[in-house]
């Protein structure tokens, strides 16, 4: 592949390289917050029950999440352009192909199954990749603007979808979705080289002729598993590994796709719930780029212990507020700061334990167990609330597990794990 840099930027490509996987990460995002846009609209079409819809959100998220490791080898292996180019083909195909569902199970198919391991490859993993690609310097700060594009997708698509959904039901929501993962492809496919040597480039920071270390050619199953075996040996990975499961199940699997519903069980119009999510999105855009400013400056598990307190003590007063406009309005901003500000802290401590050349796989992983954990909120919300006819108990649950995954941050080990041969 053959891209004309204009000889001012240099080094500085790296910056439009983040900007064109930032639309992209944006776009994947909006596709996974569809669902809880989609909960009221279905429930009142076809008359499913809020669990059935509920189990397709889950399983998107946990395939979204059991991609990720598997992506990371496909990129290294395939290649980053092929990988993510395949992957947004999928994502607009299979909703598009929703527009034509009667059936549970066609919804599961769609919007579990084949847009699940679409947006699995375009999530924290590609990020991860591109980052330490293309980055020496600023990797943090780099990180955590990548990770903030969720909350951009959400600021940008949520009202947007739920005024659709209001004016013409679920139809058009995910047509808009399907065309807006559809436009992305041309930019990655002009803009996006492999890696910075492909043009003749070094990492933004590095050092001229200097080399990055590569993971050395393997099956795609080899590269992915043998990282896992690797990196299971070691506390740190199963530290991280429970703390972003507890990440996963307290931000998108229960907020992100059950809070539009609990809003409207509180007699608050939908558009207005996803006005509240895109608050969210605009205060966790600011949070989780001053996350990654601040997770190269200061040690991240203190950062971690900081952010899960936080949340779980949000999400406990949640259900207990009058949710009136000033209480929402405060659990917006306050819950927003610290969506998904544990990220940047988290690569890093990868990064530090398993190396430069090994952490985007085992990252992977870890953000394997962040959608386990949101697939499992998701599934659960919609159980919990058929069952018990309100989300008082779900959200008492996952606060409590935020305080415990501040507990875990403390007793995560810095520095390099034992060799990985």
């Amino acid at each position: 592949m053959s891209i004309s840099i204009p000889r001012p930027l240099g080094q500085n490509y790296a910056f439009v390289v983040v900007a064109v996987i930032f639309v992209t990460l944006l776009a994947s995002a909006g596709l996974r917050s569809t669902p809880g846009v989609l909960i009221l609209p279905l429930e009142e079409a076809f008359g499913w029950s809020r669990s059935t819809i509920a189990f397709s959100a889950g399983l998107g998220i946990f395939l979204y999440g059991l991609v990720g490791p598997f992506a990371a080898a496909l990129m290294a292996s395939l290649g980053l352009r092929r990988t993510v180019l395949g992957a947004l083909a999928l994502m607009s195909a299979s909703t598009a192909s929703s527009a034509f569902m009667s059936e549970p199970w066609q919804l599961v198919l769609s919007w579990g199954v084949l847009s699940g391991m679409g947006s699995g490859a375009v999530a924290l993993v590609l990020g991860a990749t591109v980052v330490n690609r293309w980055f020496v310097r600023n990797r943090g700060l780099m990180m955590g603007l990548l990770t903030a594009s969720t909350a951009t997708g959400t600021l940008i698509f949520l009202p947007l979808l739920a005024s659709l959904a209001e004016a013409g039901g679920w139809r058009p929501v995910v047509l808009t979705v399907s065309a807006a993962t559809a436009a992305v492809i041309p930019l990655v496919w002009w803009l996006v080289p492999e890696r910075p040597a492909s043009i003749g480039l070094v990492p933004y920071g590095a050092a001229p002729g200097s080399t990055v270390p590569q993971q050395p050619a393997a099956g795609l199953l080899a590269a992915a598993f043998g990282s896992l075996k690797r990196a299971s040996r070691t506390r740190t990975f199963w530290y991280l590994f429970a703390t972003f499961w507890i990440c996963g199940f307290t931000t998108n699997g229960l907020v992100g796709t059950h809070l539009i519903a609990l809003c409207g069980d509180m007699g608050i119009p939908e558009v207005r719930a996803a006005g509240l999510l895109a608050l969210m999105g605009i205060f966790d855009l600011i949070g989780t780029t001053l996350s990654g400013w601040l997770t190269d400056r200061f040690d991240p598990r203190k950062l971690l212990f900081v952010y899960y307190g936080l949340r779980g003590l949000s999400l406990i007063y949640l259900p207990y507020s009058d949710f009136s406009l000033y209480s929402l309005s405060l659990f917006a901003v306050f819950y927003g700061l610290d969506w998904i500000a544990t990220v940047p802290p988290t690569l890093r401590l990868a990064t530090e334990a398993f190396g430069e050349r090994d952490a985007p796989v085992i990252f992977g992983w870890v953000a394997a167990g962040h959608q386990v954990g949101a697939a499992s909120a998701a599934f659960l919300g919609g159980v919990l609330r058929d069952t018990q006819g309100d989300y008082l108990g779900m959200f008492i649950l996952a606060g409590t597990t935020g305080l415990l995954a501040a507990g875990l941050s403390l007793a995560i080990r810095r520095g390099a794990a034992p060799a990985m041969a």
